[in-house]
């Protein structure tokens, strides 16, 4: 099951990269919102898709009493306002459409008022319901139906002619008391925030009474989440909230509310998401592809609404051409897949269902936030996103072999463009998750996210060196020859980029009770070449004997030639084959100085492309405690090639010479001088201790 578009509907004079149109975009809803309703066999049955995944998502089968019954109620919530996303515009744009012989409108705006009906047994509670039902009265906690109130109100005006105006006062009203309860209600202090912001918004448009000191403490809360760049942090993390949250919700809430009512905190949100979009294009690839990076994936192209979200401002100065190119390219990045749908509707995954990237807070339901990429088609017909041709913003203005670095320091992101593959490589910092926190490494700590080669879960192997857990895709583990104690890098220090390099540090096993100079760490600094990265990192360890391992990115195992080449002392595999879709693969991984051997694991389940996979690992050992005649140093290499012209030795080796100034030359000081064929990079760490930053 994938979505192909009509012929009928595409033009490749309009959107000559893609193809799509605003009728492609309708037909690709209408397909989506086909598989919802194929479940719905009733007018009265509520958006409850059937579970594939049981162990992870909620309801948790462990939940008892009124937190499973809460959970349920959440659930029905998610479904209901989630999958609104896709059905209001459709709404919006075909009042009388049917799905699975249901009128649209007809039953949004039943579940609606079934959900906010006390007696109706899809009621989904109100904010004290749900305090009495979990059987705690703390005026603190926060439901996950703060969440989906937002969704329903942003999609009750979008459906306001077709939906709210249909409903009498009485309707109306309880509706806006539902409302009104959970907008003034305690939540999260992050974007949940927002939630509440248009909440309130909606109930003032609609004439109802609010109080605006709430209003306004949380907008200078997410006011002071601001660092920059367009780019919020959402608790400790930098990832897609900033853009599919903070950046569509403010904007839409200065077009409720703001500009009229608190006009300074409006333009400042306004030039927030103005500032987002001369760089967001940049994160995305040649095709349009989002990345695997951060948590929520299974939102996927969700990453997209930033840019419908600053046409909501009055003075929008994103590039429609191009925002409309990487939105139709995202889209069909997962709708175009065969692997992304189960049952009609899109997996716990990020392709296929992958249950190492489901998080306890989702159902099955969630995905449907995807849908916010949907809220385009609220646009009329003659905007300027849906008129004006395609462009590839920097692609377009690149030559073969041409990489385009963008370095933002407030979020802590470097995305590089390249030309000659056609992918974007993010490398990121200040990154802080809890030592046991595995996922959260997966989600953050990776030392590159691709958007052709998604991040990998620890590889499951049967290996004579090393066993499950000691080697990572994209990241190091360091393994303790004395205590046996394995470690990963949970905490990522951001330093910035200086000629060209990019320097961070990463900590292993970091505990904020321990000082630092007692938690083993490694230097990290990389710069991008035409089809990849090399890393020159070094070691700040305090004892040893230790072996770290260095994984490449997990590459698709339908059918993988292997093969390995040396030269000089250096070391490299090399991979071809195809991923799942039948695209070609391949990838190079080459370990220079401060490795002592490279190999492959073979994986299962781990990858989220294909059920099997391989890593390439550096393997990097410092044998003696306090010897500076050991390298400090550890250079690597991972290029990747998305056709079927293999990689030549020179490319493979690309690296021709590697000196280090310091008197024993092993990097433990001064210089490291990286010599290429056409350029030269130094690197030298000894500036990062000045301005480390998390």
């Amino acid at each position: 099951m994938k979505f192909v578009p009509s012929k009928d509907n595409l033009d490749f004079d309009l959107s000559p990269y893609t193809g799509l149109t605003r009728n492609s975009w309708i037909e690709a809803a209408k397909y989506v919102i086909d598989g919802v309703f194929q479940h719905i066999k009733d007018f009265q049955d509520p958006v409850v898709i059937p579970r594939i995944e049981t162990e992870i998502s909620y309801p948790h089968k462990n939940s008892t009493g009124g937190t499973l019954e809460a959970e349920k109620k959440a659930e029905m919530f998610e479904g209901l306002t989630r999958s609104f996303f896709i059905a209001a515009p459709l709404i919006q744009n075909e009042p009388d459409i049917r799905s699975n012989g249901h009128l649209l409108r007809d039953y949004y705006k039943n579940q609606i008022l079934r959900s906010v009906t006390k007696e109706d047994e899809y009621c989904v509670g109100t904010y004290e319901e749900l305090q009495e039902m979990v059987g705690q009265k703390d005026p603190f906690r926060a439901f996950q139906q703060t969440v989906e109130t937002c969704a329903l109100v942003i999609c009750l005006w979008i459906t306001e002619k077709e939906i709210w105006d249909n409903c009498n006062k009485e309707e109306q009203d309880k509706i806006a008391k539902f409302l009104h309860g959970f907008g003034h209600a305690n939540t999260v202090p992050q974007n949940w925030r927002l939630f509440n912001m248009l909440d309130l918004a909606f109930l003032h448009m609609h004439g109802y009474e609010i109080d605006v000191n709430v209003m306004r403490d949380h907008a200078q809360a997410i006011l002071a989440y601001s660092v920059g760049d367009g780019w919020y942090r959402d608790g400790q993390s930098f990832d897609y909230y900033s853009c599919w949250a903070f950046n569509v919700y403010a904007p839409l809430w200065n077009k409720w509310y703001g500009y009229d009512n608190e006009p300074e905190l409006a333009a400042r949100f306004e030039a927030a998401s103005n500032e987002l979009m001369k760089t967001y294009g940049r994160f995305f690839d040649a095709d349009g592809y989002t990345n695997m990076w951060g948590r929520s994936n299974i939102y996927r192209n969700a990453a997209t609404s930033a840019f419908d979200g600053n046409m909501f401002l009055n003075n929008s100065m994103a590039d429609p051409g191009l925002a409309r190119r990487i939105s139709s390219g995202s889209l069909m990045q997962f709708l175009g897949r065969e692997d992304t749908f189960v049952n009609g509707v899109p997996t716990l995954g990020f392709y296929k269902q992958f249950a190492p990237l489901v998080q306890g807070y989702s159902c099955a339901e969630s995905p449907f936030w995807f849908g916010k990429a949907f809220l385009c088609l609220h646009l009329p017909e003659d905007h300027p996103f849906w008129t004006a041709k395609e462009n590839n913003g920097v692609w377009d203005d690149m030559q073969m072999g041409d990489v385009t670095e963008t370095v933002l320091n407030g979020p802590a992101l470097c995305a590089t463009n390249h030309k000659a593959n056609g992918e974007t490589v993010l490398r990121s910092g200040k990154i802080v998750k809890n030592v046991n926190d595995e996922h959260g490494m997966w989600n953050y700590s990776k030392l590159c996210f691709n958007t052709k080669y998604p991040w990998e879960s620890a590889p499951e192997f049967t290996n004579d060196k090393f066993k499950t857990g000691e080697i990572e895709s994209q990241q190091y583990v360091l393994i303790d020859r004395t205590s046996k104690e394995v470690s990963k890098a949970n905490v990522t220090f951001w330093h910035g980029a200086k000629e060209g390099v990019l320097y961070r540090r990463q900590y292993f096993g970091y505990n904020l009770q321990d000082e630092c100079h007692w938690i083993q760490a490694v230097n990290l600094a990389d710069f991008p070449v035409s089809e990849g990265i090399i890393r020159v990192d070094k070691h700040r360890l305090f004892r040893r004997p230790v072996t770290f391992t260095l994984g490449s990115y997990g590459f698709p195992d339908n059918g993988t030639n292997i093969t390995r080449y040396e030269r000089d002392g250096a070391k490299a595999i090399v991979l071809s084959g195809h991923d799942s879709q039948g695209n070609p693969k391949q990838m190079a991984m080459t370990v220079y100085n401060g490795f002592t051997d490279i190999d492959i694991v073979h994986s299962t389940g781990t990858n989220p492309d294909s059920e099997n996979s391989i890593v390439i690992y550096g393997i990097a050992d410092f044998n003696n405690q306090y010897d500076s005649s050991e390298s400090y140093i550890m250079v690597s290499q991972v290029l990747t090639r998305d056709t079927e012209v293999p990689f030549t030795e020179n490319d493979i080796f690309m690296i021709k010479r590697i000196t280090n100034s310091d008197t024993a030359a092993t990097g433990s000081y001064g210089d490291t001088v990286v010599e290429l064929k056409n350029s030269t990079k130094v690197i030298n760490f000894e500036q990062i201790e000045s301005q480390l930053m998390l």
